[in-house]
């Protein structure tokens, strides 16, 4: 009986297949035919819809990278004992957010005791690392071994070494190490000038005191800069999800090239927040040849201090762009100086390379040897000239700033500010100019602004002008000379200093209707 029923209630299945099968079939047929509406479109030509190429194809396998290059990743332990510097306790701070945070300073603690327990003894650092030749040469960030007593290496087959530092630069965030051991497994050096964004590349270290994590992600710019002693690097930024113990780590590409050393992180809470830093390998490995003669690391200098330029700049210095470098201040005896290079000149190109922005002269020119010749491309006084100028050494000290930022007294104002600008000013006495790092006869004070278009480009009571366009104002008189004919519509270009501050603004000349 089980059978029959079976049986019938396959026939049944068939049937309706059957059924279901033809009806499919009229259907088809009911769309092939084509209504009269259709019968005239046939009439027109149909459009060829070709698709765009594939661009991305398949996800990367990393498992035969890391294989072949994790040997060559090594783990750094520095110990610092007594005095750690002021940066250092700055970054300790997790109540400061804190812009390109050092990934692992030295006594980094973790905040409510987490984390590794080794991370949270007082003077302790560790990072990352990579051995770059055989005979023991590993390198890592500067930041990881500042101030260490004794600094150990520690291999992924447990060997433990401690090193010697050869030599570690602060600014490139460069440290040269050497260990007693031979035959070791080394990385393979990649080109970062090649790098583009979008390309894949793979982090690997020891973040959070996780040995040999892997990480990828992709370049997400190059030629980042940063501010301060960090200003002669042009940063590789990538999402790599990298934290505290990576610094000091290989970036790599794809063919498994070291492109980097992962330094720095973008971070609101010292944790990763999708945006990291690594430096140049290229950059990095010039350090390293400097570092092995000489212990240090020497860079270029024109003797200039520049800034960026707005488009309202740029057309109150007659460029029909804001790409250059718009130099500010010239150091005294420098070679720019000696080449006749002034404030108000704009650097456009080195040695035929355009410059974009100003963040990109620094690390051009310090990445040169002193002593090297440069050819610069010049927009001064409204027209282009070449200058060939011999650079000379960068000292670390010579552009410090003053330290309580405070200009001096206001006293009570000469001029009336009728000029177009609304600007009141007044004669600056020899103590005040002293005191501002100034020459006898340069610069005069603004006591009072009295038109609302100048204010809202950023001019106020206390500054110091020391130039009207290209010319130099050392007196109430000569001041009012230089814009005694703008007009509406114009845009005056003003060097003024602030506390330490020396730049360019530019003020757009309106009629003041508030």
């Amino acid at each position: 009986m089980k059978h029959r029923a079976r049986s019938q209630e396959h026939s049944h299945v068939h049937s309706r297949l059957l059924v279901l099968l033809m009806s499919a079939t009229s259907l088809v047929a009911c769309a092939q035919q084509p209504s009269p509406a259709a019968s005239s479109a046939a009439a027109v030509p149909a459009v060829a819809q070709s698709s765009a190429p594939q661009l991305v194809t398949g996800l990367p396998d990393f498992t035969g990278l890391v294989e072949q290059v994790g040997p060559a990743v090594v783990n750094v332990e520095a110990t610092i004992g007594g005095k750690r510097s002021a940066s250092t306790q700055t970054a300790q701070d997790d109540a400061i957010p804190e812009i390109f945070r050092r990934m692992l300073p030295p006594g980094f603690e973790f905040p409510d005791g987490q984390g590794d327990p080794r991370q949270q003894r007082r003077g302790t650092s560790l990072g990352s690392g990579f051995v770059i030749s055989a005979d023991g040469y590993v390198l890592t960030n500067h930041h990881v071994i500042d101030g260490a007593d004794t600094v150990k290496v520690k291999l992924p087959d447990r060997r433990e070494f401690t090193a010697k530092v050869v030599g570690s630069d602060e600014q490139y965030d460069v440290a040269l190490l050497k260990i007693d051991a031979k035959g070791l497994p080394t990385v393979r050096l990649g080109d970062s000038k090649l790098l583009k964004s979008g390309q894949w590349v793979v982090a690997i270290g020891s973040p959070l005191g996780l040995d040999h994590s892997v990480t990828a992600g992709i370049v997400s710019a190059v030629g980042r800069t940063g501010n301060g002693e960090q200003r002669y690097v042009p940063f590789i930024q990538t999402d790599v999800a990298i934290n505290q113990g990576n610094s000091g780590g290989p970036l790599l590409n794809t063919r498994g090239e070291v492109v980097g050393i992962n330094s720095q992180i973008f971070s609101m809470s010292g944790g990763y927040m999708g945006i990291s830093f690594a430096i140049p390998i290229d950059l990095a490995m010039s350090a390293v040849d400097q570092l092995k003669k000489n212990g240090r690391v020497s860079r270029g200098q024109l003797g200039v201090i520049v800034q960026a330029m707005s488009a309202e700049e740029a057309k109150g210095l007659g460029l029909p762009d804001a790409n250059g470098a718009l130099v500010n201040q010239v150091l005294e005896d420098s070679p720019a100086g000696k080449a006749d290079l002034r404030p108000g000149d704009v650097i456009r190109t080195v040695d035929g390379r355009p410059i974009n922005d100003s963040s990109e002269l620094p690390p051009i020119i310090g990445s040169m040897a002193p002593g090297s010749k440069v050819r610069l491309g010049v927009w001064s006084g409204g027209k282009t000239r070449d200058v060939t100028l011999t650079l000379t050494e960068l000292e670390t000290d010579q552009l410090a700033a003053d330290e309580d930022g405070q200009g001096p007294a206001a006293k009570p104002a000469i001029s009336s500010g009728s000029n177009a600008l609304g600007i009141v000013v007044e004669a600056l006495d020899a103590a005040s100019r002293k005191r501002l790092g100034l020459k006898a006869g340069e610069g005069v004070m603004i006591t009072n602004v009295t038109n609302g278009a100048t204010r809202d480009a950023g001019i106020g009571r206390g500054m110091v002008v020391l130039q009207v366009g290209r010319e130099a104002v050392g007196s109430v008189a000569a001041f009012n000379a230089q814009v005694a004919d703008v007009e509406d519509g114009d845009t005056v270009m003003l060097l003024v200093r602030q506390g330490s501050i020396t730049r360019f603004l530019a003020v757009p000349v309106e009629a003041d209707e508030r």
